[in-house]
């Protein structure tokens, strides 16, 4: 299912645009003898077996488990220093070997219900590639993430407001089911018909016909599940040392160990708050913590991304910083915080009315207008850039074939649909409209209840909701129409925070809560929507589907929240690297930028940030640049074809690479794009079986790994405040405390030398 992933308001998923499925070929091929997509047809099998069992006891019992490890891990994860995110591919492999397991050891005798004469069997037989497929589903659930536990997490550690247990809860829950009326509404378009073949889902349905093949151990060597396990147990014995041993390897700057009294050759080499040049880390959980996982990311979208972090970083953020644009002398060269004009950190206090809890603009007025280090500055205008490049790309690359897909596919509505689908209505019984209605309706008053109840501490009055709602029914059929044909999702988080900010300013939870009641509501109704298109490859039964995505849903959201709420008031000064613990990983660097975020575009505005009355209006100038970009490099591919290289370039990609920066920091993307360049550019060209058997499975075992020596760490040492051997190395820091100083004179800055 889909998470939220921000651009470049970022929570440190990591993840770039979406990357375009090219070669599409539509045959001519009848619609009721197979797929016209010839993807589908080469990839998903036009066959069925109705009588396996799919939402058994196994299904169940491994599905839940990993829905709650999943999402506790990964809510657990994203408050630390280096944030590490579980993909479901990690329970996808796991529960493999577990299923067979269970198959040979449960009980195979009947259980029978009292009253309601239903019985079941504990084991009914083989593990099957159906149960395999809903256990992925429930993992993916607990791997989604929950957008809006970041609002609670602001309130309750940034501005230190109270915020009532019960309207946190209802907000998680309401703002990831909102999407089930949406994707009730679209689903007989996006789902149903041929036309709409969600790519993504291709590579899916490959994993699973391949983990369900024979997996025979080849000679001197080792199966796939004991590879696992190897790199599992040395992942998990290694990350003692980066997580508490030796915290200073997650970023290691020598320039900085070089050079350790001077501003310049810090602001260059820092990895952590420069350009990183020189940097480097010796921990796996600093390469996937922000951007990825670089072995699962595609060999052109690597070199794609690397290009643009290389053109942002070594290139404009010099010339930028060092021609002091926007004063960017005097602030940090890299930061995501916000400064007053004097250079000092931004006094939210002031020009935030504490009892409203809305701007004061008195206090505004005699303060000072509100600046950002030229780096995110720049950020927001790429994501302006970002967002119009991907419509004008995507309308190049893919307009007629979206445009034939459409008209085919609403000519398909009242016929006969490809094998697949018919197969589908044939052999199972339908999910029934009224469910998505009942779903809508309830969890839409549900959210009128979590807004304007409470004493509306969340600030989103009705009007507002319903906007928000709005805007994700509008747009949700047509960028679902983009995604389940070219793989490309369109981010609706700059327009939302834009038109709240303008409609309703000074208010910065109502900013918040709008953007993910628009945003992340639409993204939910495409998850769902993409995991229904699964279901229909795999001849999943519709309603199990509905069963399992709804029960975890609601169970993720749950943990999400949980997990949250108890780190949130169990853990002293977490969010507040000021004042934690040397050597404390509860940083929150993802939910700093979303604070920050919220004061730029909630607090402030961007009436006031982004038009002549602010600092930033030229940033406006993105949106042009982003349209017009993509234009010469399709015209360029199209007149020479030949040059391969030509079109694998992808301009939204380019532009949109470091909208994970802040949290994301230089040594992140260096370290991912050396391991990404190693692993799917060399290994796979010169060693490709071994990659093909490999990689995932290695990607998988090294995540899984840091995580449970990450929790076991918490729980056995960390929860108890018994830190790691006290010396240098114990820093969670890259020893670079110049690079982030001001390099004007005039402008003093405790721990800075005074110029």
């Amino acid at each position: 299912m889909a998470g939220g992933n921000d651009e470049p308001d970022h929570k440190g998923d990591g993840e770039s645009p979406a990357k375009p499925h090219t070669n599409l070929v539509i045959s001519e091929v009848e619609e009721n003898e197979n797929s016209p997509i010839e993807q589908v047809r080469l990839t998903v099998p036009a066959t069925d077996d109705p009588s396996l069992p799919v939402l058994t006891f196994r299904t169940w019992c491994l599905g839940l488990i990993f829905c709650v490890v999943l999402a506790f891990l990964n809510q657990f994860f994203s408050y630390r220093q280096n944030a590490l995110f579980i993909y479901p591919v990690t329970a996808q492999i796991i529960t493999l070997p577990l299923g067979k397991f269970m198959a040979r050891v449960l009980p195979t005798r009947k259980f029978t219900v009292p009253l309601v004469k239903w019985s079941f069997s504990l084991n009914p037989g083989p593990f099957n590639l159906k149960e395999h497929v809903l256990i992925s589903i429930f993992a993916n659930c607990g791997s989604a993430g929950v957008y809006a536990v970041s609002i609670i997490t602001i309130v309750k550690a940034f501005y230190r407001r109270q915020l009532h247990p019960l309207a946190a809860f209802m907000l998680a829950q309401t703002t990831q089911m909102l999407g089930y009326g949406w994707a009730g509404i679209f689903r007989r378009i996006l789902v149903d018909s041929p036309y709409m073949w969600w790519p993504e889902n291709m590579v899916a349905v490959s994993l699973f016909r391949a983990l369900h093949e024979e997996d025979v151990r080849p000679k001197g060597g080792l199966s796939r599940l004991q590879f696992f396990l190897v790199v599992f147990v040395s992942s998990f014995a290694y990350y003692l040392v980066p997580a508490y041993l030796f915290p200073s390897i997650s970023s290691i700057s020598v320039l900085c160990l070089i050079w350790k009294n001077s501003v310049f050759p810090q602001q260059l080499g820092s990895g952590l708050r420069g350009m990183g040049i020189g940097s480097f880390a010796l921990d796996w959980s600093a390469i996937v913590s922000f951007v990825g996982n670089p072995i699962s990311s595609p060999g052109f979208a690597i070199i794609n991304t690397l290009v643009g972090f290389f053109l942002v970083m070594y290139v404009m953020l010099p010339l930028t910083y060092f021609n002091n644009v926007f004063d960017a002398k005097k602030f940090p060269i890299f930061s995501s915080h916000t400064f007053d004009h004097y250079g000092n950190p931004y006094n939210i206090s002031r020009v935030l009315n504490p009892e409203t809890f809305n701007l004061d603009m008195a206090g505004y007025e005699g303060y000072s207008k509100l600046y950002l280090s030229v780096f995110f500055a720049f950020t927001y205008g790429l994501g302006f850039a970002s967002l119009s490049a991907t419509i004008t790309h995507v309308a190049l690359h893919h307009g007629k074939t979206i445009w034939s897909l459409w008209s085919k596919a609403k000519s398909s509505l009242n016929r006969k649909m490809d094998v697949h689908t018919r197969i589908m209505k044939k052999n199972y019984e339908q999910v029934p409209e009224w469910w998505f209605v009942i779903i809508l309706v309830v969890v839409f008053c549900l959210s009128l209840v979590a807004c304007e109840g409470f004493d509306k501490q969340l600030q989103l009055p009705w009007w507002g909701l319903i906007m928000a709602c709005i805007m994700a029914l509008f747009f949700t059929l047509p960028i679902g129409i983009i995604q389940a044909t070219t793989n490309m999702q369109i981010g609706l988080n700059i327009i939302t925070e834009m038109i709240i900010g303008y409609i309703y300013p000074g208010r910065p939870l109502a900013n918040v809560a709008f953007k993910t009641y628009g945003y992340i509501s639409m993204a939910q109704a495409l998850g769902f929507l993409s995991d229904f298109k699964l279901g229909t490859y795999m001849k999943i039964p519709p309603k199990s589907m509905f069963i399992a995505q709804l029960v975890g849903t609601i169970v993720a959201s749950s943990v999400y929240f949980g997990t949250a709420w108890w780190l949130l008031t169990s853990i002293k000064h977490i969010c507040d690297p000021h004042n934690l613990p040397e050597g404390s990983p509860w940083t929150c660097p993802g939910d700093d930028v979303f604070y920050n975020a919220s004061i730029i575009w909630g607090v402030i505005g961007p009436l006031r940030m982004f038009t002549n009355l602010g600092v930033y209006g030229s940033m406006n100038w993105w949106f042009l640049v982003g349209a017009v970009l993509p234009v010469p490099v399709y015209l360029l591919a199209r007149k020479y074809p030949e040059k391969k290289w030509i079109q694998l370039i992808n301009v939204p990609l380019i532009l949109g690479s470091t909208m994970s920066m802040p949290p994301a920091r230089a040594v992140n993307f260096i370290m991912w794009g050396a391991a990404g360049i190693f692993f799917n550019i060399y290994i796979y060209r010169v060693h490709k079986k071994w990659w093909a058997r490999h990689a995932y499975i290695l990607a998988a075992a090294l995540n899984a790994g840091i995580a449970f020596m990450g929790v076991l760490l918490y729980f056995t040492l960390q929860m108890y405040d018994v830190a790691g051997p006290s010396w240098w190395g114990l820093d969670a820091d890259d020893h670079c405390p110049l690079a982030q100083c001001p390099t004007v004179p005039g402008v003093n800055v405790e721990g800075c030398p005074v110029l």
